[in-house]
């Protein structure tokens, strides 16, 4: 998706509050033209080389920066730098990732994961020593909590340090027509960014292997019950060649994708709980948890197929699950998967939940909810006869519908006419000729744009919370800072203020920050 004018900001604003001013302009620099040369940005931001550089190293070390090349016949190879988006915005999620990891394992594996977000990228040596350090647990224990992270796919090995990409041809665009077979089976990257990305991706063979050798052996010996055979040579990984340095051990980092995999499966799953019931959402459940390691990307539009025996097996192995029978299990499936598959009756039945769907419906549901709130129910009602319809309608036919029975005639231009303003509705003005020439007008929800405008003002809300917070915890300062044994009286009134003031503020962005992943991540 395009970035928008407050996503770009709301990022910035990240960065800012995380590494400071400078690291945020060269940041900001990147994001407003894609990508750009060590020379092109010592150009836009007018710092030293050395400030840059530093910069770099930095927004590089926090997965916020990829370096790459591209592929040329001629003249020396020029590294190029971009931002990326997704993971600056995922920072503000941390605490989202490791209430995930302490449901899905526990609160051991949330230590390590912890340093890792930290920390951006770290080798297993300094894995081992952070987690010594604080105390927290022994090396075997270090070592079994990072080997269940790993096999869980919540952390990975670091991308390639500078891939090398094709020169875009004149001939390059939109993919090539295919088969409906062929389309499931190649997808073509329509950014920048998605080539860079997975250019840079180790080959799933080696993204998730785990080799325990001389890192483990480093800090004191190693351990045989995690390591298989002989232990083999790690790919060396080196930085970028214009900041001249080496690094030949593997390094590691968290995997936001697979987080946001988790989190898109709790949104299905809750959402279809609140349209449908929890027997349902017992049933998507079962199917995602039994199918999550097998799916190719994270925006997969429909579940990997399973019997229905199978998918009975797993949804029986929940305590919620075993009041279900069969004939229910398979009734609710009906329900859940895209009514055009086809399956054959003779054999075990092979049911795939329909998770755009699921999440179309929750995307309506959170727009209509701000044209609600914002507007009135009579303009809620007006936009969800377009939302639905699908197609533009005349003033007048809107105005006739029996939902709107109780709306003045005049009424409805002006409402239509407010979400018009708004970039809540599209307008056209249509002239028919003949022998006496009228005009009319014809409104239509176009999604896609008013979508990306709706995640916009997101982004644009998101910002303004985050700013506030940052006020109020710059006005408590002198609060904050004082012991606990001098908060008496009126200190400890003006303490309350400032912790009811936060958790409000805290929770409206966490609350705020599941619809922008609804819109842009899922």
């Amino acid at each position: 998706m395009t970035l928008t004018q407050y996503g770009i900001k709301y990022a910035v604003h990240i960065i800012t509050s995380n590494f400071g001013n400078l690291v945020a302009k060269v940041c900001e620099s990147l994001l407003r033209r894609r990508h750009l040369s060590l020379k092109q940005l010592i150009g836009f931001t007018e710092l030293t080389p050395q400030q840059v550089k530093n910069s770099l190293l930095i927004l590089i070390q926090h997965n916020c920066v990829q370096p790459f090349s591209f592929d040329q016949s001629e003249g020396p190879k020029v590294t190029q730098y971009i931002a990326l988006f997704d993971n600056i915005i995922h920072r503000g999620r941390f605490a989202k990732f490791l209430a995930v990891v302490s449901q899905e394992l526990d609160t051991d594996r949330e230590l390590i994961l912890k340093d890792l977000l930290e920390n951006g990228r770290l080798t297993l040596k300094q894995i081992i020593e952070g987690a010594e350090s604080s105390k927290s647990q022994g090396k075997d224990s270090v070592l079994e909590s990072f080997l269940k992270l790993v096999n869980a796919h919540f952390v990975e090995r670091c991308p390639a340090p500078e891939p090398v990409l094709e020169q875009a041809t004149k001939q390059e665009g939109p993919a090539k027509k295919r088969g409906a077979k062929s389309a499931k089976m190649v997808e073509v990257p329509e950014t920048i960014e998605q080539r860079v990305i997975a250019a840079a991706a180790p080959p799933e063979a080696i993204r998730f292997s785990i080799m325990i050798d001389s890192e483990a052996d480093a800090c004191g010996g190693k351990s045989d019950n995690m390591s298989v055979g002989e232990k083999r040579k790690h790919a060396t990984l080196e930085f970028d060649a214009e900041f001249g340095s080496k690094d030949e051990v593997v390094l590691w980092r968290a995997n936001f994708e697979e987080f946001i995999r988790c989190l898109r499966h709790k949104a299905c799953v809750e959402n279809v709980r609140a349209r449908l019931d929890d027997e349902a959402a017992v049933v998507l459940r079962a199917m995602l948890k039994a199918t999550r390691t097998a799916e190719k990307k994270v925006k997969t539009e429909n579940s990997v197929p399973l019997s229905l025996n199978t998918i009975y097996e797993e949804v029986i192995n929940s305590e919620a699950g075993r009041s279900l029978t069969v004939g229910r299990v398979r009734d609710l499936l009906s329900v859940l998967c895209d009514s055009s598959q086809e399956r054959d009756v003779d054999e075990d039945e092979s049911y795939s939940a329909d998770l755009k769907k699921i999440l179309e419906l929750a995307q309506d549901d959170e727009v209509e909810s701000i044209v609600l709130k914002r507007y009135g129910k009579d303009a809620y009602t007006m936009f969800r006869i377009l939302s639905l319809a699908g197609r533009p309608i005349e003033t007048d036919k809107i105005s006739d519908m029996s939902q709107l029975s109780l709306v003045e005639k005049n009424e409805t231009p002006k409402i239509l006419y407010n979400l018009w303003k708004d970039d809540y509705l599209h307008m056209e003005r249509l002239v028919v000729t003949g022998a006496r020439q009228s005009q009319f007008l014809v409104w239509r929800v176009d999604k896609p744009i008013i979508w990306k405008h709706v995640l916009d003002e997101m982004f644009h809300t998101a910002l303004n919370l985050s700013l506030r917070l940052a006020c109020e915890e710059e006005r408590f300062k002198e609060i904050t800072d004082l012991p606990a044994h001098k908060l008496l009286g009126e200190m400890a009134k003006q303490w309350q203020l400032y912790r009811n003031v936060i958790l409000v503020l805290q929770a409206s962005l966490l609350k705020l920050d599941d619809a922008l992943m609804l819109f842009h991540d899922f």
